[in-house]
């Protein structure tokens, strides 16, 4: 009686602690537009110091909701590899198992940017963010991969997902062809993140208030630098973008078995 009563108290709890969560993000980015981001677009700079300002801003904010999220027993998280990131022109490649993975990695990365979908610069709550730290809209596809190959050969760092989208629990992955066409057009330093959440939890198909029976778990694993040289002799380059992409599906999938009990 009395472990099914606390049962009941915990799961109230981290209900709760989930709405004030997503309360506070979306309450954190319409501060920053109004308050924040103004006052840093009058420091003096050219526009990719501004960027990066940004950027470090948006990455401080996002440690700070992820340790909110922790501290208020919503989720753990574990981190392997993390001297692996924060390099010059390096393109983290991620698998994308739930919502929060794209914050927990920015928390992560100090200048970092992004894609994002094209809807989200009119949202009030997300526009300071994604204007200020330079996010590139997926709107026009031929334009997102040739501001994504500029911002790495100028050596910005970039976060990908492959999918496009969060991945569906227990579908194969579905690779588009984007994030290999960036690669191998910028030549970049290729650093594949694989990430985990146990229990499944805040997917596509779930609303935010549907949450497991436990705190979540998200573990991140950042692997060795993929080597491009395989694929860059190969020509056309259509065909090595397709088999770069195959490869990726191929890593991920691995990794998705490897590491599919943390957390348990």
């Amino acid at each position: 009686m009395a472990q099914t009563i606390a049962a009941k108290f915990g799961y109230g709890w981290r209900l709760f602690a989930t709405g004030l969560s997503f309360f506070s993000f979306g309450a954190g980015g319409l501060l920053l537009w109004i308050l924040a981001f103004p006052v840093l677009s009058f420091l003096p700079g050219n526009p990719r110091q501004k960027v990066s300002r940004g950027q470090k801003v948006v990455c401080y904010s996002f440690y700070v909701f992820i340790g909110l999220m922790h501290r208020l027993g919503v989720m753990t998280y574990e981190i392997v590899g993390l001297d692996k990131l924060n390099r010059p022109g390096q393109l983290i490649i991620a698998n994308h198992p739930t919502l929060v993975d794209i914050v927990f990695l920015i928390s992560r990365i100090k200048q970092a940017s992004c894609i994002v979908k094209a809807g989200l610069r009119h949202n009030p709550f997300m526009r300071g963010p994604i204007v200020n730290a330079g996010y590139i809209s997926n709107d026009d596809p031929g334009q997102m991969i040739a501001e994504c190959v500029a911002r790495l050969r100028s050596g910005g760092s970039m976060i990908i997902f492959p999918e496009g989208t969060r991945s569906i629990p227990g579908e194969p992955y579905r690779f588009r062809r984007g994030a290999a066409a960036i690669a191998l057009q910028a030549n970049a330093v290729v650093t594949p993140v694989t990430l985990t959440c146990y229990p499944s939890t805040l997917t596509k198909a779930e609303q935010w208030y549907e949450i497991p029976d436990c705190r979540f778990h998200l573990s991140m694993h950042v692997g060795d630098d993929i080597p491009l040289d395989q694929f860059t002799g190969i020509s056309p380059k259509s065909i090595a973008v397709r088999r770069f992409t195959q490869y990726l599906q191929d890593y991920f999938t691995q990794q998705r078995e490897l590491y599919k009990h943390d957390g348990r």
